[in-house]
């Protein structure tokens, strides 16, 4: 406990409004701490239970879902995109004839990614409330050529993930998002977890979320729609993240077969290695190596001023979640500084119970 209360200061000491995060142990036993404040003009303090954006979190969440529809034989990882969405990744050289859904679950389809986004102010309250159909998203990314041919590299699209929910809408006859209640949050009982649709705010309690665009320039984004409101619209708490991935990982979601799948990996990019030092992408899940031996897995989101750092160790056992209500995205320097910072947080937190097993 005294190591995540340290843990959580160095985070605030970097200059982050309001931090919270949570440890649950193999008994069961949940250390909780936080640092900073809710609200910078109030200095309410910062709530443990607070929700926060979920952000690309919930791509681990999309990734269930797909492997769960496999187990039943709706859906093949080896189908192409045009088996499901026939003529809708096409042109500029894009191909849908030639991309597998387990490339689009890997980031290997090659896909550029070209979702909406701020980086001024100005920018923030413009766009902060433009909704965006997912036929729109993949539209813009469809103007742009591959990064590179299908499976013959690695770069994060979460236009890959737009197509996932509509295919597996198109699997099932229901949104991803109504997909994703039944089979994961009802079974669960991950009642903080919920998907907020089109609405710019998040339920109570919950820390103000704040983007430091440069200096003297930190501004309160928390009144905003994510751009890919259909997958990206979840708020959770540290709480409900830490019981998803522990019942993922100790088998509660996928038969074994499956999960062996999702946990199959390739390297990152160049490019995120240096967020992620020594981490690879399975379906839906990053594995990242432990201090102490052996691996852990996570998905990390940011979106609109939250950041989250997760971890769990391979056995489900052992798991630990950070929130941040403040992304200092306006430098390389401090995006390192935080992610180091959270990342040393995981890292102690699994590491804790003494060695881990490769």
């Amino acid at each position: 406990m005294k190591q995540l209360s340290r843990d959580t200061e160095a985070i605030h000491a970097l200059g982050i409004s309001g931090v919270q995060a949570r440890v649950i142990a193999p008994d069961g036993r949940q250390s909780v701490a936080i640092s900073g404040t809710a609200d910078v003009n109030t200095g309410r303090p910062v709530s443990s239970d607070g929700y926060f954006r979920m952000a690309s979190t919930s791509k681990t969440l999309v990734a269930t879902v797909v492997l769960q529809l496999e187990t039943e034989g709706r859906l093949s990882l080896d189908d192409t995109v045009d088996h499901w969405l026939p003529e809708v990744v096409q042109g500029n050289g894009n191909d849908g004839s030639r991309i597998a859904v387990r490339q689009l679950l890997q980031h290997t389809s090659g896909i550029h990614d070209d979702l909406p986004g701020y980086t001024t102010p100005e920018e923030y309250y413009q766009q902060r409330h433009d909704v965006y159909s997912p036929e729109q998203l993949v539209a813009r990314a469809m103007a742009h050529a591959p990064d590179f041919p299908p499976g013959e590299g690695w770069a994060y699209s979460n236009t890959g993930y737009v197509l996932l929910g509509m295919i597996i809408q198109k699997a099932t006859g229901h949104p991803a998002h109504q997909e994703i209640e039944d089979r994961i949050l009802r079974p669960l009982g991950l009642d903080q977890t919920r998907w907020m649709d089109t609405s710019p705010t998040l339920p109570r309690p919950h820390a103000q979320a704040y983007q430091l665009f440069g200096p003297g320039s930190r501004v309160d984004v928390t009144d905003q729609i994510p751009v890919d409101y259909e997958n990206l619209s979840w708020v959770t708490t540290t709480r409900d993240e830490n019981r998803f991935f522990r019942a993922l990982l100790d088998g509660r979601l996928l038969p074994a077969r499956q999960l062996a799948k999702m946990k199959q990996t390739v390297p990152v990019s160049a490019e995120v290695q240096e967020l992620w030092p020594g981490g690879r992408y399975g379906l839906g899940l990053v594995e990242r190596p432990l201090s102490c031996g052996g691996t852990y897995w996570s998905h990390e989101g940011g979106d609109g001023g939250y950041i989250t750092l997760n971890g769990v160790t391979d056995d489900g056992r052992r798991s630990a979640v950070v929130s941040m209500s403040e992304a200092r995205g306006d430098t390389v320097q401090h995006i390192m500084e935080q992610e180091n910072a959270a990342s040393a947080l995981i890292d102690h937190a699994l590491c804790a119970g003494g060695r881990s097993t490769p």
